[in-house]
């Protein structure tokens, strides 16, 4: 099998231990979400605050996949809703629920996009990203909207964001090709 995600390098090929894997990825990459909720900043006067989430579901979308990554998301969606305190904005009925939603579709494109390879150079991750951004964009702002209004969405809950995403996505690119340079070193060597 080719390695198609960081993840399948190293998922077992016996069908119960990868099943086994891809679970244990699952649980491991929701509460990474969850722990990168910890690194939060309010915005003054904006219902959302800046945390490291965006990052986070944007790399596993890359480590992970389109079917891991999403299910995280998933699961970390539900301990919110099961009543764990790891949204930053409140409860997914609250300002930022549609950044969390979109949290699910953004990890699903980017899974895909770097599955075709994306990730394997820094333009092509930084693209692949920046799609995943924007995706995650498009429902945060539909919902926020409803709390603060159209012309206050943007003012509020994305001009403010952008250098801070650029920043996550040039990093996030920079480290994902490095990745797979130092594993096709590795291969070569064994």
């Amino acid at each position: 099998m080719i390695a198609r995600t960081y993840a399948d390098l190293i998922r077992p090929d016996k069908k119960a231990a990868a099943w086994l894997f891809d679970l244990l990825m699952v649980v491991g990459a929701s509460l990474f979400i969850s722990l990168s909720n910890l690194l939060r900043l309010p915005f003054p006067g904006s219902p959302v605050p800046i945390t490291g989430q965006t990052l986070a579901v944007v790399m596993l979308g890359a480590l992970l996949g389109s079917k891991r990554a999403p299910a995280a998301v998933l699961l970390y969606l539900f301990y919110g809703v099961a009543g764990l305190p790891v949204y930053s904005g409140g409860a997914l009925a609250g300002p930022t629920g549609g950044y969390l939603l979109g949290f699910v579709f953004a990890a699903f494109v980017v899974g895909l996009l770097c599955e075709q390879g994306l990730d394997r150079r820094y333009h092509t991750a930084v693209a692949a990203m920046l799609v995943g951004n924007i995706i995650l964009y498009i429902p945060g702002l539909i919902w926020l909207s409803f709390f603060v209004g159209g012309d206050q969405a943007f003012i509020l809950g994305f001009f403010p964001y952008i250098p801070g995403d650029l920043v996550k996505l040039a990093l996030a690119a920079a480290l994902l090709p490095t990745g797979w340079k130092l594993i096709r070193r590795w291969r070569r060597q064994s």
